[in-house]
C-alpha cells in the first residue's frame, strides 16, 4: 500500500502577511476582518464577535480561572482574619477546591476551542488570499450561508453533538483525571491541593493495593466467566431451539425473550429475594426435610466462593437470551449448501457444529464479545443489586468479596472513608485496562484480520 502524499499549501501564512492586503494582514489579529472586506458578513462578524467575546472573558473571568487552578484556592483552612472596615475579626472560610478546578476545566478548554477558532480563522484568511492570488471569485456572504446547508452540512449538523460532548462527556472526564492527583476526600473535602502521583501510589503500593490486586483478579475472572458462560449456552440454546422437529419454535424465543424484556434490577432483586436464607427456596427445602438449616447464598454469611459462583450463574439469566437472539439471526443466515455437502461427506452434527456454525457465529458476534467483555467489567447493577459487595471481607479497605472495581469505586466515593482521589484513579485504571485489554482482542479477532 503506497501512502498517500499530502500536497503542499498553495501559499504559506508567511506569504499572507508579507504579499496579502492589509485586510489579510489584519485578520492576524483582528479575526474576521479579511472576511469584512469582503463582505462575508456572517463570518466575518461571527469570528470577530467570538474574539471579542473571549478577550472579554479572560479580562473579568478566564485569567483568574487559570490563576486559580495552579493552586485550587489560597485559602486551605478555617481562619480568623482581622477585617480593617468592620474593625474586628471574621472567620475565612476555606477555597471551594471543587468549584475552582471545575471552572478551572472549563476554563482550558475554553482557551483550547479559541485556539482551535484562531487556526480555522488563519485557514480561511489563507483560502480567501489563495482565490486573490489566482484571481478566482471570491463566495458572497449569501454563497457562505448556503454552503452551511450544502457542502458544509456536515459542519452545521455536528456543531451542537459536539457542543454537548464537550460540556457533558469531555468536562466531566477531564475533572474526575484531574481529581486523582489531588488530595480530595474526607479530610480535605472542601479545600484540597494538588498531589502529583501520590493517589496512584496509594492504590497500587500504599494501604489500598492490598485490595486493589485481588479485586482487579476478581473482576477480570468475573468478566470472562460472564461473557463465556452467557455466550456458550446462547449460542446452545440457539442451535436447540433451530433443529429441525422442534416445534413451537416462536414460543419458545418468546418465553427466553421474556427473561431479557423484564427490567434487569427487577429480575436481580426477585432472586436476591428467592435465593435469602428466609426466602422461597430454603423455606421450601427446609419444609420438606431437605435441609436442616438455610442455605446462604448471597448474603453476608454466604461463603466467599459460593456468591461469586452464584453471581456467574445468576448473570447467565439475563445475558443468555439476548445472546440467543443474535445467534439465532447467524443460524438462520448460514449457507445450507456447505453445511449439506459437509454431511454428505460424513461429518456429524458435532463436527458440522465445529467446523461451520461455530466458527461463523464467533466470526460475526467477535465485536459484539469484546463489548459484552468491557460491559463485565463494568456491571455494576448485577453485584450491586446481589450482594451488594458481599460477603465482607477482613483484609479489605472498603470492598467485600464480590466487588469489582466499580462496585469498590462507588463504595470508595460514596462510604464512609470518600476518598475522591482514590476513586478517580480506579477510574483511569479501570479505563485502561478496558482499553488495553479491548483493542489487544479486536485486533487478534477474524473479523479485524479479514475486515
Amino acid at each position: 500500500m503506497f501512502k498517500r502524499k499530502h500536497s503542499a499549501p498553495q501559499a504559506t501564512y508567511r506569504e499572507v502577511w508579507s504579499k496579502g492586503r492589509w485586510a489579510a494582514k489584519a485578520q492576524f489579529f483582528i479575526m474576521g476582518c479579511n472576511a469584512l472586506a469582503h463582505r462575508q458578513w456572517a463570518k466575518g462578524f461571527s469570528l470577530l464577535f467570538s474574539e471579542l467575546v473571549f478577550i472579554f472573558w479572560m479580562i473579568f473571568g478566564g485569567y483568574s480561572a487559570l490563576n486559580m487552578l495552579v493552586s485550587l484556592g489560597p485559602n486551605k483552612t478555617k481562619k480568623l482574619v482581622f477585617d480593617q472596615a468592620q474593625g474586628q475579626y471574621v472567620t475565612q472560610q476555606p477555597s471551594n477546591s471543587v468549584i475552582i478546578l471545575l471552572y478551572g476545566v472549563l476554563a482550558v478548554l475554553i482557551c483550547i476551542g479559541f485556539i482551535y477558532l484562531y487556526i480555522v480563522n488563519l485557514r480561511s484568511n489563507r483560502a480567501t488570499y489563495i482565490l486573490e492570488k489566482k484571481h478566482k471569485k471570491i463566495p458572497t456572504n449569501r454563497e457562505e450561508l448556503h454552503s452551511l446547508l450544502d457542502s458544509r452540512l456536515h459542519a452545521t449538523l455536528m456543531l451542537f453533538p459536539i457542543v454537548g460532548i464537550l460540556l457533558f462527556t469531555v468536562l466531566p472526564t477531564i475533572f474526575m483525571i484531574s481529581m486523582a492527583f489531588t488530595n480530595y476526600n474526607s479530610h480535605h473535602a472542601i479545600a484540597f491541593s494538588w498531589t502529583g502521583f501520590q493517589a496512584f501510589g496509594d492504590v497500587l503500593d500504599g494501604d489500598l493495593s492490598g485490595t486493589f490486586f485481588p479485586v482487579l483478579t476478581w473482576t477480570l475472572v468475573w468478566a470472562v466467566m460472564a461473557t463465556v458462560t452467557t455466550f456458550f449456552f446462547g449460542v446452545l440454546l440457539a442451535i436447540l431451539i433451530n433443529v429441525k422437529g422442534i416445534k413451537y419454535k416462536k414460543v419458545w424465543r418468546t418465553l427466553f425473550i421474556i427473561c431479557y424484556a423484564v427490567p434487569q434490577f427487577v429480575s436481580l432483586l426477585m432472586i436476591a429475594q428467592f435465593l435469602d436464607p428466609q426466602g422461597p427456596l430454603n423455606t421450601l427445602l427446609m419444609n420438606l426435610g431437605w435441609l436442616a438449616k438455610p442455605i446462604h447464598f448471597l448474603d453476608d454469611q454466604a461463603a466467599p466462593l459460593m456468591a461469586k459462583v452464584m453471581v456467574i450463574v445468576i448473570n447467565m439469566w439475563i445475558g443468555i437470551p439476548i445472546v440467543m437472539l443474535e445467534s439465532t439471526a447467524i443460524i438462520q443466515n448460514l449457507p445450507e449448501d456447505q453445511i449439506e455437502a459437509a454431511k454428505i461427506d460424513g461429518a456429524n452434527a458435532v463436527q458440522v457444529f465445529q467446523h461451520i456454525t461455530f466458527p461463523q457465529i464467533l466470526f460475526v458476534m467477535s465485536p459484539a464479545l469484546i463489548q459484552q467483555f468491557i460491559t463485565n467489567v463494568n456491571n455494576f447493577n448485577v453485584i450491586f443489586l446481589l450482594t451488594g459487595g458481599g460477603p465482607y471481607n477482613i483484609h479489605y479497605n472498603g470492598a467485600g468479596s464480590t466487588d469489582l472495581l466499580v462496585t469498590w469505586l462507588y463504595n470508595l466515593t460514596f462510604g464512609t472513608t470518600q476518598r475522591y482521589n482514590a476513586s478517580a484513579v480506579l477510574g483511569i485504571l479501570i479505563f485502561i485496562i478496558s482499553a488495553v485489554v479491548s483493542l489487544i482482542a479486536y485486533r487478534h479477532t477474524t473479523a479485524f484480520k479479514e475486515g
